[in-house]
């Protein structure tokens, strides 16, 4: 009998309208494989400001791909204060009469795997879960308070940030498995010493990944004409993401002018995508004569790869935190490997991705000296330049997401098979 699986993620309304993202990709690789997959999500849009219409009901049902979309009626919310709060409480309270209904109608699920970025969602998956009698496999994408804490917008002794603490020691607690993304997710709750409370063999890892190939078919279907990164004089940084503080693109500005004043006038730095900081930006490269950087402004998600596989570099950037120690498991990341280029990552991690596969060079510690240093190293020796690349892409085979899927199908069978043997020992002992 197929196996029904919810999966529940807050914002995965951006995976309908893209038809990309995680949980879509599990998704269609689950129903490959016998399973049937059901994603909720909130019917607002996370940074704009669409909202499915739900017709006043407290869900609505749409199909794209064959996944089916569960949309739960949220309020409309706009940046990151109270509204937006409000919206993920209201999406927590709302999946409790919504897993009812849509049980009666299309049956109960055999699993439910509910997915941060906030927390909440984790709490009603191993409450709803409970009520359904079956297992809550909880995967965090985020760490709640810590990413908070390791960003400055919290104390860590502070009364919100203990209560979150507490919080989330008692999902990891009740849930049946735990996924993260980063390898060292045992060692963070050794860190928080949890680890006399919480069965740290429960505790998996499932890495952001990349589909191999449609990433390679958008590629050959989407080429963007841009006659500055087709320029061969040229020895091209991409950085490809989002231009906000925590993006940190100042610094990378700060290496630029280091190279530009060294005089390496064939290196320069592409930049592609949108955030808050951009004018602030492009008005200092104005004001500091800054020329070797050239933003190039948002671009659809389609001709990224095409992008990523025409650079000379690409280059890896965000704040360096405390929290590297865990890993590295960001989306671009895997795009940045599957485009079969050297990268430069301007910090070190631990379980690094990067070291392993030898696919590029990182700035031991993340100062614009060091990054400037990186990049000039990476370009100054062609052949171990391809060499670098070819080992990107080599190692993008292991996080595709057919291979992610199938750790995703081992948790699955796993949690079940002990939620059986506990339901059996249960009827044997009563």
């Amino acid at each position: 009998m197929k196996k029904n699986i919810w999966i529940w993620n807050h914002y995965a309304t951006n995976m309908y309208k893209d038809q990309a993202g995680r949980h879509f990709w599990f998704a269609e690789n689950l129903i490959k494989q016998g399973y049937n997959p059901t994603i909720f999500c909130a019917s607002t849009v996370h940074n704009s400001n669409e909202n499915i219409n739900t017709r006043n009901q407290k869900f609505i049902l749409n199909q794209t791909n064959c996944i089916p979309f569960v949309f739960v009626k949220t309020p409309e919310y706009n940046g990151n204060g109270q509204q937006r709060i409000k919206n993920m409480f209201a999406f927590y309270k709302n999946l409790f009469p919504v897993a009812k209904e849509y049980s009666e109608q299309y049956g109960k699920p055999d699993v439910i795997i509910a997915s941060s970025v906030h927390p909440l969602t984790l709490v009603a998956g191993i409450k709803i879960a409970k009520k359904f009698g079956i297992p809550c496999i909880c995967e965090v994408r985020d760490l709640w308070p810590e990413s908070i804490v390791a960003y400055g917008a919290l104390k860590r002794n502070s009364v919100i940030a203990k209560v979150l603490y507490q919080g989330e020691k008692w999902i990891y607690k009740k849930a049946h498995s735990i996924i993260m993304t980063w390898e060292g997710g045992r060692e963070y709750i050794m860190d928080q010493k949890w680890d006399n409370q919480i069965d740290l063999e429960k505790v998996k890892h499932i890495s952001n990944g990349v589909v191999i190939d449609t990433f390679d078919k958008n590629s050959d279907e989407y080429k963007i004409i841009d006659s500055d990164l087709d320029n061969k004089d040229y020895k091209n940084i991409v950085y490809a993401g989002s231009i906000r503080k925590v993006n940190n693109l100042g610094m990378l500005l700060d290496a630029a002018k280091i190279i530009q004043n060294q005089g390496k006038v064939d290196i320069r730095f592409l930049i592609y995508g949108s955030g808050d900081e951009s004018e602030m930006l492009k008005k200092r490269c104005e004001e500091e004569k800054i020329h070797n950087v050239i933003f190039k402004g948002r671009v659809e998600k389609k001709y990224v790869p095409s992008i990523l596989k025409k650079s000379y570099i690409n280059i890896l950037h965000n704040s360096s935190t405390s929290l590297d120690k865990y890993g590295q498991s960001q989306n671009k990341f895997f795009e940045y490997l599957a485009a079969g280029k050297c990268i430069v990552q301007t910090y070190s991690t631990g379980y690094s991705i990067f070291e392993r596969a030898n696919c590029g060079i990182s700035a031991p510690v993340q100062i614009a000296e060091e990054i400037a240093k990186a990049v000039i190293t990476a370009c100054s020796d062609e052949k171990r330049n391809r060499l670098m690349g070819q080992n990107a892409r080599e190692a993008a085979y292991e996080f595709d997401f057919s291979r992610l899927t199938e750790k995703l199908i081992n948790i699955i069978e796993g949690v079940n098979e002990r939620e059986e043997a506990s339901n059996e020992f249960i009827r044997k002992s009563s």
